[in-house]
């Protein structure tokens, strides 16, 4: 959040956007190279429009990479976890045969 501040009051000063976004480092380089061409150009709301673009389509991406991951990983979980209960289930049948 001191980040942020920071950028703003940077703002507030008269720097540039991209300027008080690079010294806050926490926005993407991405990001700010495209609102440095928008504040040059003067098409601003249009470079951060395709920066927006930009980045939910990387965001998407990293979430199927993720969701793919994780697939197998809880299909793994939840066999171990059947499983065992199948044998903490088990275990005492196969214990009654050996007192008899």
């Amino acid at each position: 959040m001191a980040q942020c501040d920071t950028a703003f009051d940077s703002i507030q000063e008269g720097s540039g956007l991209n300027l008080a976004m690079s010294k806050s480092k926490l926005f993407p380089s991405v990001l700010i190279q495209m609102c440095a061409i928008g504040e040059e150009t003067g098409s601003l709301a249009l470079m951060l429009e395709k920066a927006a673009q930009l980045l939910m389509a990387d965001l998407n991406q990293h979430i199927a990479q993720l969701t793919t991951l994780l697939e197998p990983l809880l299909m793994v979980f939840l066999g171990g976890l059947i499983g065992g209960m199948m044998v903490a289930l088990y275990l005492p049948i196969f214990n009654l045969g050996q007192v008899f």
